[in-house]
């Protein structure tokens, strides 16, 4: 068995999953919001599972990031989100870690989480996930710069939409101007700008290169 390397704190990580033979786990919005909530919940290690959080009666009255914010304003986060992109079989983040084992700690509740939520809802048992997830680690801040791209055209690359923008389900717009998860602002120098022109004249290629890859593993 191929012994596992440990991943390292304050390195920054492209870390990827896929469900089981490419099953599609996310079939609504409800499903998308979950993932998208979980994200952020689970940042902190937190003290009870996610679904016992959304149902407290706290939750229902201040809004779920408000809430968050409360109950995790003296907890140390166990991964910095640079950016990440969820699609109907598996998805991508961008992390950066900040404990030890804390990237380990952070998808697994995810998937667990995100596991037991699938089944119940859809009556079904066994595992969600096709393996453990994968990890590259990346070196420097092109490297970087060039997978934000990369994920962010995800949905553009297989025809769900034209723009990057009208996915809802990426940190895409957090980069064009709009809050949300991620924190980047002390790896990237980046402004909405630039990184929008950066991103769309690479759409044509990227979408070429796909149909290349997929006739060359037919």
């Amino acid at each position: 068995m191929k012994r596992q390397i440990p991943l390292v704190n304050a390195e920054i990580y492209h870390i990827f999953s896929r469900s089981i033979a490419e099953y599609k786990i996310f079939n609504s919005q409800h499903d998308y919001s979950r993932m998208l909530q979980m994200l952020q919940y689970y940042q902190m290690d937190p003290d009870s599972s996610f679904s016992y959080f959304i149902t407290l009666d706290s939750v229902s009255k201040n809004g779920f990031k408000i809430y968050l914010d409360e109950v995790t304003q003296d907890k140390e986060k166990l991964v910095q989100i640079i950016a990440f992109c969820l699609m109907p079989t598996h998805l991508h983040l961008v992390l950066k870690q900040l404990q030890d084992d804390g990237i380990s700690k952070y998808f697994g509740n995810i998937l667990n989480s995100y596991t037991r939520y699938f089944n119940s809802r859809h009556k079904r048992k066994g595992p969600l996930w096709e393996a453990k997830f994968k990890n590259i680690l990346v070196s420097q801040n092109e490297q970087l710069l060039h997978l934000t791209r990369y994920i962010h055209l995800n949905p553009v690359t297989a025809h769900f939409v034209n723009k990057p923008e009208d996915w809802e389900y990426s940190s895409y717009r957090e980069y064009i101007g709009e809050g949300g998860a991620c924190d980047y602002s002390d790896i990237l120098d980046i402004t909405p700008q630039t990184y929008k022109k950066f991103v769309n004249d690479r759409i044509s290629y990227q979408r070429e290169l796909a149909k290349i890859k997929a006739i060359i593993l037919d």
